[in-house]
């Protein structure tokens, strides 16, 4: 059973270095796309749109690192559940 828990938290390393490519490719073509349409300045709402898209998807991303298991133990820990 503790070889299972080793295997989990190898596999959850894995998928958070892969969320965060992802999340680096996303800013990277931003950049490239705001480069070739030579837009040095953004206005107020384009700055603050990306703003929110950006922690829109990293509320995602550390939404998604948790296991069930983990979500399921946080919250019993937090109301002092007993399995």
């Amino acid at each position: 059973m503790g070889s299972g828990s080793a295997l989990g938290a190898s596999s959850q390393k894995k998928k958070v270095k892969e969320e965060a490519r992802i999340l680096e490719q996303i800013t990277s073509s931003k950049k490239r796309q705001q480069e070739k349409r030579g837009v040095d300045k953004q206005t107020r709402a384009q700055a603050a749109f990306e703003k929110v898209q950006k922690q829109q998807v990293e509320q995602v991303l550390k939404k998604a690192s948790k296991t069930h298991k983990q979500r399921v133990q946080e919250f019993k820990r937090h109301f002092g559940c007993s399995d």
